[in-house]
């Protein structure tokens, strides 16, 4: 039906449709939109559609590969009348106006909800390309942890790696950390590559992009019968002692 439809000459385009037309003559290809009924001309063909617009919801994103460059004016045109593409890239738009495609661009999976990142969350994020995010000149390689709660906006700059969730220490136990490079725990002491360190604070513990968890730490309780026999010792002059005072 469609094939049949771009052969037509007069070719009737739905409200947030649109077609792309070739100009055999200047060899220009370009965007119809709806709503139009339009007339092709003989030196004319319709290459492609009628095809849905992007529509892209609140909450919502979507990437576009090859996508057409833009100034302060809009999309930018070579002196031909063909609009330019940033080949080899690729954008991340979100919610905005119903927007056809321009020929070259190509839409890459489909429309996406955004990640909510829960309390106790976190995202690790690996820096693909150099950018500047905000005061902090991220490079690639770097890595670092984007926490909850909230809505996490992706850049094309930006891998995320995974979801990481906080580890919750119970009372009497703790867990062993060990420093993948050298970094600064939560705490500001700084770590080696390699290094391992226990934390005993009770609560929830969310490790950081540098940090991972060895294990998790059970106390031994430890009393006069079942305590090494210099810890026997150790005891009886804590008891005598508490038996001097109460006298």
């Amino acid at each position: 039906w469609a094939a049949r439809e771009r052969m037509a000459s007069v070719i009737r385009i739905k409200p947030y449709y649109y077609i792309h037309v070739l100009d055999n003559n200047a060899n220009i290809t370009k965007v119809i939109t709806g709503p139009l009924t339009f007339t092709r001309k003989d030196h004319e063909k319709v290459v492609s559609g009628p095809n849905a617009m992007i529509i892209i919801p609140p909450r919502y994103y979507c990437i576009v590969k090859n996508p057409v460059q833009r100034d302060e004016k809009g999309v930018v045109f070579d002196t031909s009348g063909n609009a330019k593409l940033r080949h080899g890239d690729t954008e991340v738009r979100f919610e905005q106006e119903p927007f056809p495609l321009y020929p070259g661009e190509s839409l890459q999976g489909s429309v996406i909800a955004l990640k909510v990142v829960k309390p106790n969350e976190a995202l690790r994020l690996r820096c693909i390309r150099d950018f500047e995010d905000g005061e902090t000149s991220r490079r690639a390689g770097d890595e670092w942890l984007w926490k909850g709660p909230g809505t996490y906006f992706p850049r094309v700059e930006v891998q995320v790696d995974e979801v990481i969730k906080a580890t919750v220490i119970k009372p009497n136990y703790a867990i062993r950390l060990r420093a993948k490079k050298f970094c600064t725990d939560a705490d500001g002491n700084q770590r080696a590559a390699g290094e391992e360190w226990i934390v005993r604070k009770t609560g929830a513990y969310l490790p950081g992009a540098d940090e991972t968890i060895v294990t998790q730490i059970r106390a031994h309780i430890l009393t006069e019968k079942n305590a090494p026999t210099g810890f026997a010792h150790f005891f009886e002059d804590i008891c005598e002692g508490l038996r001097g005072t109460k006298m």
